[in-house]
């Protein structure tokens, strides 16, 4: 954690985006001001927040890794000698240590978290109840919690256990099997935090998310944004504690909060007929309720290694869907004859995604939106609560589950059983990061045939349970933080 803490005054390097007006994260940081200064009025930590969004759009995140090596890992995606640059092969073979493990991803988390944390702690006393009103702090406020709790939260599942299985088996789980990240709270270049229980991280993220729910205007949008969906509003806050408590089992809490946003009226199924193109718009519409925007001119932008490009027939083009998954889709299912496309003269016998195409700006590297919450999810949430034993006046799992298929040119369910969600899931939420996160809270193996392992050299099938399921703490915050724990099942060492 020193590391990242040594991170901390690099705000400075973010607080000028507050003058990229429309320009939403389109331009690099410039170190401009002290944090001091910064943090002085209402308008540095305005600018700030907004900032807090920044490595959101990094490759090492959200606009490659954190979806590729999902679908890598999960059994949807699979390496290919077609084209085949070495990218995508640690995820595929889950062939991780210490020395090279999502380093990234660590830190990116927690520079997100470090920077909310600066906005957070200065916020007291820069009402002035003119200008600048409580509800116009708050507001910050709430945009920073959810920033906080989402960032802790895509580390602990990456770095943890899944909740699910730590809660029924805890008592025979030894303490480092139990583990998650440390939850900070403060940013503070000299603290070296140690890792907090899965169970504990999981409550401090729902702390912050209901903490944001209370005090956030509902009717509050951050203005000056290319795309006003990729900023926190009081549905991104419900839509994610929705998935929050799906991923904790607990059933009743997650269909309240996918209730929430699909009787909003703030968002609409797509349809068959607008699904093949919703893809690559500039903002966001229809069922997106929070993503990350994509602009070539982003500071963040990853050109080369952007999720465009990589899943780019005509980019690097390594991760490929798998034949398994393919064959999930009925024949005249839009996400089936729209939802992936071959080489230009079709001779590879391989598909690609087209949820990541590009939006026409540049070409091979082009850049794309990140999806992270919408509304077939809520759906997908509620059905599977409602399957388990939730209850809302007027739904139904089985009419949920067909408010899918009925958009998608697929076939309605007649029953709802866990086959039936799985197979939804999977098919709706393909390539956005999702089904390797499914399985593990369902505590699910990955299974993957000869097909869909071609060039694979290990770890076929990985079993649940086993140690792989919490990928080892990176070696680097291990060296630099002597009170973190490793990971058990890995050659790591102090």
């Amino acid at each position: 954690m020193k590391k990242i803490s040594l991170f901390t005054l690099a705000i400075v390097a973010l607080v000028s985006l507050a003058g990229c007006g429309k320009d939403f994260l389109t331009r690099e940081p410039k170190l401009s001001q002290s944090t001091e200064i910064q943090m002085a009025s209402y308008a540095g930590l305005n600018s700030a927040t907004l900032g807090a969004y920044y490595y959101l759009g990094s490759t090492g995140w959200y606009t490659c890794d954190r979806v590729i090596e999902n679908e890598m890992r999960s059994g949807n995606g699979m390496k290919q000698s077609f084209k085949n640059t070495g990218r995508c092969t640690q995820g595929f073979n889950w062939q991780y240590t210490a020395d090279a493990t999502n380093t990234a991803m660590w830190a990116y988390c927690y520079y997100t978290a470090s920077y909310a944390n600066n906005v957070i702690d200065n916020l007291a006393g820069k009402a002035d109840g003119v200008d600048v009103t409580e509800q116009d702090l708050n507001n910050l406020k709430a945009e920073c919690l959810f920033l906080r709790a989402f960032a802790h939260f895509e580390n602990v599942l990456v770095f943890g256990q899944p909740y699910t299985y730590v809660k029924k088996n805890e008592a025979s789980l030894s303490e480092a099997e139990k583990l998650g990240v440390p939850y900070v709270y403060h940013t503070d270049p000299t603290a070296l935090p140690a890792r907090e229980p899965v169970l504990k991280v999981y409550e401090n993220v729902v702390a912050d998310l209901l903490e944001a729910e209370s005090i956030i205007d509902p009717e509050y949008v951050r203005g000056g944004v290319s795309d006003k969906l990729a900023t926190v509003n009081i549905y991104a806050i419900q839509a994610l504690l929705s998935r929050v408590y799906l991923y904790m089992g607990e059933w009743q809490k997650s269909a309240d909060y996918a209730t929430k946003v699909i009787k909003s009226g703030k968002f609409k199924m797509w349809t068959a007929e607008e699904w093949p193109d919703v893809w690559t718009n500039d903002v966001g519409s229809g069922e997106v309720i929070f993503e990350v925007y994509g602009k070539i001119s982003n500071g963040t932008n990853g050109s080369w290694e952007d999720i465009s490009y990589i899943t780019s027939p005509d980019g690097s083009g390594d991760p490929v869907a798998t034949p398994q998954l393919l064959a999930c889709y009925e024949p005249e299912d839009v996400r089936l004859t729209a939802g992936f496309r071959t080489d230009a003269n079709s001779e590879s016998g391989y598909y690609w995604t087209t949820k990541y195409a590009g939006k026409g700006d540049r070409s091979p590297n082009d850049v794309n939106n990140v999806i992270v919450l919408r509304l077939s999810e809520m759906y997908l949430n509620r059905a599977e609560a409602l399957m388990n034993g939730a209850q809302i006046e007027g739904a139904s799992a089985l009419e949920d589950l067909n408010t899918i298929t009925s958009n998608r040119g697929a076939s309605a369910y007649s029953v709802v059983n866990y086959t039936n969600i799985k197979l939804e899931r999977r098919r709706e939420l393909a390539w956005e990061g999702h089904y390797l996160l499914d399985l593990a809270r369902w505590n699910d193996p990955v299974t993957r045939s000869d097909a869909d392992f071609v060039l694979g050299t290990k770890n076929q099938n990985v079993p649940f349970p086993s140690y792989q399921w919490a990928l080892p703490i990176p070696k680097r915050e291990l060296d630099l933080n002597k009170n973190l724990v490793p990971n058990p099942g890995y050659a790591n060492t102090k």
